[in-house]
């Protein structure tokens, strides 16, 4: 099934939202819910952030593709346009729209998970069922950090 059309059949009975600042809180509460970093999705110039609570199904939509930095780990994350999952606690499952640069190649990521919070480690998975953890500090929001 296409990015859209898990939109369009999560719609009903989903909160949707369209001003890009409420979009922006709106998106950080939703990784603050499922105990996920909230600097994990740095994205801007929203358009549409909508969660169904029933299905777990979560998108966000911003204006262009963005590329990000995140120094602790020396690693570039491209977010596209449309990015969709299915959340649940300390997991993004069936992820799209987000890749890692790992040394010339980007790498799609289908998962994000913290299976064990004691570990403060987060994982990162792909397609393929390859994995890498990192520090869950990483991803804190860079204004945290300072």
């Amino acid at each position: 099934m296409s990015t859209q059309q898990l939109v369009e059949t999560n719609r009903e009975n989903a909160e949707i939202f369209t001003d890009p600042s409420l979009c922006k809180v709106k998106s950080k509460e939703l990784l603050e819910k499922i105990n996920l970093p909230r600097g994990l999705l740095p994205l801007e110039d929203f358009v549409e952030v909508g969660y169904n609570e029933s299905t777990g199904f979560v998108w966000l939509r911003q204006k262009k593709r963005k590329q990000h930095k995140f120094r602790a780990i020396s690693r570039n994350v491209s977010y596209d346009t449309d990015i969709t999952a299915f959340i649940e606690d300390r997991r993004m499952k069936r992820l799209t729209g987000v890749k890692s640069k790992e040394l010339f190649i980007w790498v799609t990521i289908s998962e994000i998970s913290i299976q064990d919070p004691s570990s403060e480690k987060i994982t990162f998975g792909t397609p393929s069922g390859i994995s890498r953890s990192f520090p869950v500090n990483a991803f804190e929001e860079e204004e945290e950090k300072n």
